[in-house]
């Protein structure tokens, strides 16, 4: 009988269900690194425990931080520090009074899975060929989409054009170059900063055992079709887009023209798009040069002829023509792009005039490596500095002081970030559309900063900031599409909205809170709320909720940095 009551008064821990007053990562945690979940809520907490799932049993117990105020959500939060238990399980955190906590994990590779479905992700958003993520998501496909492709008038030609390749851009299904030229340029990057973890990751693609990496296999995919952008002159034009967007349809049934689609004057391509082209193409240069020489020589060839035509048109810049509707990535200023491509062809080619462009103009960018507003698609020029440095750039000097300017700038958001009550990086102004992939981009710009110098601190703030996207945030939502226990379910994606399947595309960075409300489910919050709480889960809010490839990239960056080391 004693043994019978024992088990009645264990049964609601198991019962309860998960309270959204405590926040963890739901992925999970390493076994030696910081351990530290959250709790917000109104009933007065000391103490907390992590409790195995298997049987609920107590396996570490600890006191709860004093409360910290968070204006950014105007939560009061208590930190429940498990650093010093670091044994491998499955877990949640129970706090008396409060609840329990999603399930998390901890080990050494409890975010494989997560990096597989974000990277993958990708091979979701391809355009021109059918898709089928397989018996592992059965029901996930679409059938070969946007096959009618044409010049727009005013990419300055007429006529057909291939319309097969590249990644469909976001929630909608335009092609962007410039939008491209960030997503492609971060996960060739992914590959050269941790490629021995990513390496043998096998993607279930179509070329999957090909003898080339996965990673690779994807990328090439959206390579391909940045090739088919490129005329003869070298310059290479915006977009391949429809004139406006289709309504929330599957791929297929998008039966638009999708257009190539340029500046509407000569030279009708532009500077961004050219430069952003450039850079990626002289990465490609290196990259794929071990597994398809061929290619890889194509793309530099491609690179110099860009930069040829960027050194006669620096600065083209691109606004949607008259009759068109969809994304504009208009850029006022092209000089970063073009900084970047001399930077990534100088590393690729050890060419001396790209080097000696760098070197005429980099100073003019050391600002753009700053504590605050990371890299984006209309920002590159840190990424121009980063590649200087780490390809061990000729000149020490200038090696120097991108390496001291990216240290003080870590330094500043190590700072920063222990004083946020949730543990993040951002700024009140960073809470924008497409938030979540600045708390990305900062955990990558830390992470860049540890290869130039290394340093723990800077590691251990980079996943602080994933910890906040997978679950450690003031709606404790993992912002990852089918990852965790709790992920946001509606994102502004076609394919997701239109197919017949009960859960999201997987592997999907929802944007995040947005303080600019420019939508109108958006604007049915109320104003006054603080702007880490202007997010709402819903199809309609692509403000907040739509998803993005450039989005993803610094997600899958950063997944690979927490990747077991080999």
């Amino acid at each position: 009988m004693r043994f019978a009551i024992v088990l009645l008064l264990a049964a609601p821990v198991f019962a309860a269900a998960p309270t959204t007053d405590i926040k963890v990562d739901q992925v999970g945690y390493l076994n030696n690194t910081p351990k530290v979940a959250l709790v917000s809520s109104k009933t007065a907490a000391a103490d907390f425990a992590v409790r195995t799932v298997k049987d609920g049993a107590v396996a570490f117990r600890g006191k709860l931080g004093a409360p910290v105020d968070d204006p950014d959500s105007g939560d009061r939060v208590q930190a429940a520090d498990f650093s010093r238990f670091t044994r491998s399980g499955q877990f949640y955190l129970e706090v008396p009074g409060v609840g329990r906590s999603w399930e998390f994990s901890i080990g050494p590779a409890v975010y494989s899975r997560a990096w597989y479905l974000a990277m993958r992700s990708y091979y979701g958003q391809r355009c021109g060929m059918a898709v089928d993520l397989g018996p592992e998501f059965p029901g996930y496909k679409h059938e070969a989409c946007h096959l009618e492709g044409a010049y727009h008038a005013s990419s300055g030609k007429t006529g057909p054009h291939s319309s097969r390749g590249g990644w469909h851009d976001a929630g909608d299904y335009g092609r962007y170059v410039v939008n491209s030229g960030i997503t492609t340029g971060t996960l060739l990057w992914t590959w050269e900063m941790f490629g021995p973890r990513v390496r043998t990751v096998k993607l279930n693609l179509p070329e999957s055992g090909n003898g080339t990496p996965d990673i690779l296999n994807e990328i090439r995919w959206n390579l391909d079709w940045m090739l088919e952008m490129q005329d003869d002159d070298g310059g290479v034009w915006h977009k391949q887009t429809s004139e406006q967007f289709c309504g929330f349809v599957m791929p297929e049934k998008d039966k638009l023209v999708s257009y190539v689609i340029g500046t509407g004057s000569d030279p009708f391509k532009s500077s961004c798009a050219t430069g952003d082209f450039a850079a990626v193409m002289a990465i490609a240069g290196r990259v794929y040069k071990p597994f398809d020489a061929a290619f890889a020589a194509k793309c530099q060839r491609a690179a110099e002829r860009a930069w040829a035509w960027l050194d006669q048109h620096p600065n083209v810049t691109f606004r949607n023509p008259n009759g068109v509707g969809t994304g504009g990535y208009g850029d006022g200023d092209c000089s970063d792009e073009r900084l970047w491509a001399a930077a990534e062809l100088a590393r690729t080619s050890r060419g001396d005039s790209y080097q000696r462009y760098f070197l005429e103009h980099y100073s003019d960018f050391r600002k753009s490596i700053r504590a605050a507003q990371p890299q984006s698609w209309g920002n590159v020029a840190n990424m121009a500095l980063w590649t200087y440095a780490l390809g061990s750039g000729g000149d020490a000097a200038a090696v120097a002081a991108i390496r001291q300017d990216s240290v003080n700038a870590a330094e500043q958001i190590v700072g920063r970030t222990k004083s946020n009550g949730y543990r993040i990086s951002m700024t009140s102004r960073d809470y924008i559309w497409g938030s979540n992939s600045v708390a990305a981009n900062y955990g990558m710009q830390l992470l860049v900063a540890n290869a130039l110098q290394a340093n723990p601190r800077y590691v251990e703030t980079a996943m602080e900031n994933l910890h906040y996207l997978l679950g450690r945030n003031t709606f404790s939502l993992s912002f990852v599409t089918q990852v965790g226990a709790n992920p946001f379910r509606h994102p502004h994606h076609r394919p997701s909205g239109a197919d017949n399947n009960p859960e999201p595309w997987p592997g999907l960075l929802s944007g995040g809170p947005n303080r600019g409300r420019q939508d109108a489910a958006m604007r049915k919050l109320a104003a006054d709320l603080p702007p880490a709480k202007m997010y709402i889960d819903e199809q309609a809010a692509y403000a907040a909720n739509e998803v993005a490839i450039n989005w993803n990239a610094p997600l899958v960056f950063l997944l690979a940095g927490a990747l077991p080391a080999k």
